[in-house]
């Protein structure tokens, strides 16, 4: 692994993008009359996850940065209610929505562990 010198450098925020892409690319398939509804909750969910990690990645103490990571993690969990309304409403195969379950999960734990390392330097 090699050094972090900026946000795109975290692994969590690799992985909150692959997330992010992947909501963008499955939205445009959804119904027109979900554009202002479902398909935009879905992507403001996905942006704020890489969004809350950049600006925590920016903030100066700890408990800043842990605050901001926690709220990417709240994203997560609201985009995974939202996968589950899409499947169940047929606009995402089983198949795409176990992966992206996958990866939110992957997603969050990767922050979770984030959290954990800067909880232990604080302490």
């Amino acid at each position: 692994m090699g050094e972090i010198k900026d946000f795109k450098d975290l692994l969590a925020w690799k992985k909150g993008h692959e997330v992010m892409l992947f909501v963008y690319r499955e939205t445009k398939q959804f119904p027109s009359h979900e554009l202002f509804s479902l398909v935009n909750q879905m992507r403001r969910a996905a942006i704020s996850v890489t969004s809350n990690i950049a600006e925590g990645f920016g903030r100066r103490t700890l408990p800043e940065k842990i605050r901001f990571y926690d709220i990417a993690i709240g994203s997560l969990y609201e985009l995974q209610s939202q996968i589950i309304a899409a499947k169940d409403l047929g606009y995402l195969s089983e198949q795409n929505y176990d992966e992206l379950e996958s990866e939110t999960i992957s997603a969050q734990k990767l922050l979770n562990g984030l959290i954990s390392s800067l909880q232990k330097i604080q302490n």
